[in-house]
């Protein structure tokens, strides 16, 4: 790294902002599962939109690489440097630039954790749905580079599907202006959907223009024991049916998911008097405050009691106890680190298939490795799950880890077999591009590398993901 090259980026951010120790750019360097970490040129921290095209302008007359990085709370190493490259770390890019509540939008930068977005609507007493277990330290800019899921899409769909405009700075430092607040434009290519998802590898998104929608008045939640996945599933259509759409969560938990957080993580209690193989945590929510959502809930898992589809429920009385209910669900992925080493995959398939997946899927990682065990959990609403593999008690993390690769074959294998995606919501980053060459078709691949080629031709976009 040239003095003249560190100059340029302390003029643009100012010293404060341009990391250059070892110790300062420490927390930018790895990543949440401890899979990843890089070095860096140095890192930096633009604090505003005209920054960050700067940085990026300058970046593309020297060819030197930029890993965008949000809340660093990504899977898959997505935002983990690589040797010769920057970290813009956008994190003072926080402000809310608009919010019109008539138009049911909400206008911020990329640096706003997503609580804080979820807040700033409320404020206006509507509702931003995108939720996940990160929420209090992710940043939407990351959310939307990722396409991130979480817990709301059932109802509300993906974050591609909650964002009406964009802005973007490109590869060459030039600036794209896409926050428009509108719900039809029919004007040429949806720019705005080529950034999303594409965990910056072809622009940086450094503002959005986010879709709200109105704040829930009534909402019941209710946790269900049953037999197998396929009953939960036959519970959703029924409830769906019942309510008119107003389902707004439906997640899957095993018994032994539900074990590893009773025995980790504190002050928490089994909801149902027995255990069962599987547990349902459903959510219905509406608009109305009259809406008698409970009532609804209750008769029909009473009637699914009677029909033998389930076989106990117990329903949130209040938002304290839909709340403890919640709780179990989200703590699932902290209680099984206590258990040890963990192979994860993170599948969408069909709800149709999902029942023989869990069964296959299992069946061949059973057979693999002697000892391993399930913890197979997540979003059933949306075909969602979260196929999670705890090291056997009596096999060293070490060597279940080595596994990593051929476990994930097998399990991908039968994931795409029944039309399924190899990454349902925690993206590609460097984790998942074996995986794009193995299941892509050479068509996909190659319009996504023609994309790439065509906005980034130097390649300095976040390289070595997703695609290269």
């Amino acid at each position: 790294m040239s003095e003249a090259f560190l100059h340029q980026v302390r003029e643009i951010v100012g010293d404060r902002h341009c990391l250059t120790t070892a110790e300062a750019m420490a927390p930018y360097l790895g990543e949440e599962r401890g899979t990843y970490r890089g070095q860096a040129l140095l890192v930096a921290r633009p604090g505003s939109t005209d920054e960050v095209a700067k940085l990026v302008a300058l970046c593309a007359r020297l060819g030197v690489g930029m890993v965008p990085q949000g809340g660093n709370t990504g899977l898959c190493g997505g935002a983990v440097p690589e040797n010769g490259q920057i970290v813009l770390a956008l994190a003072r890019l926080d402000r809310v630039r608009a919010l019109d509540a008539a138009n049911r939008t909400l206008t911020v930068e990329a640096g706003c954790i997503l609580s804080a977005v979820q807040t700033e609507a409320e404020t206006a007493d509507l509702l931003f749905p995108l939720s996940l277990a990160a929420e209090g330290s992710c940043q939407i800019g990351g959310n939307l580079s990722t396409n991130a899921g979480g817990t709301g899409v059932l109802r509300y769909g993906n974050a591609r599907e909650l964002v009406l405009g964009l802005e973007v700075v490109l590869p060459d430092g030039q600036v794209w202006n896409g926050l428009r607040g509108l719900r039809k434009d029919n004007t040429g290519y949806d720019l705005k959907q080529l950034f999303l998802g594409a965990e910056g590898t072809l622009g940086i998104i450094t503002a959005a223009t986010l879709k709200l929608f109105p704040r829930p008045r009534d909402i019941a939640t209710a946790w269900v024991g049953f037999e197998h996945p396929a009953r939960l599933i036959e519970l959703l259509g029924r409830l769906e049916a019942a309510s008119g759409g107003a389902v707004t969560a439906c997640e899957l938990i095993p018994r032994l998911g539900l074990d590893f957080v009773l025995a980790h993580i504190p002050d928490t209690r089994a909801p149902l008097k027995q255990a069962h193989p599987w547990h349902g945590l459903i959510e219905l929510s509406s608009p109305r405050p009259d809406g008698n959502l409970t009532a609804l809930l209750e008769e029909t898992l009473g009637m699914a009691l009677a029909d033998g589809l389930i076989d106990d429920a117990t329903v949130a009385d209040s938002l304290a106890k839909a709340a403890v209910l919640w709780r179990l669900r989200e703590s699932l992925p902290a209680a099984q680190k206590p258990e040890g080493a963990s192979l994860k995959h993170d599948v969408a398939l069909p709800l149709s298939a999902l029942p023989d997946f869990l069964t296959q899927a299992t069946e061949a990682v059973e057979t693999a490795i002697a000892g391993v065990r399930v913890c197979a959990f997540g979003h059933i609403g949306d075909g969602n799950i979260h196929f999670n593999l705890s090291q056997p008690r009596d096999m060293s993390a070490e060597a279940f880890l080595k596994r990593r690769e051929a476990i994930a074959h097998r399990v991908h294998d039968i994931v795409m077999a029944m039309g399924g995606s190899f990454s349902a919501e925690h993206g590609i980053g460097r984790l998942k591009r074996p995986d794009m060459a193995r299941y892509k078709s050479p068509v996909e691949l190659d319009l996504m590398r023609r994309l790439k080629a065509a906005l980034d031709p130097q390649g300095i976009m976040n390289p070595g993901k997703v695609v290269g």
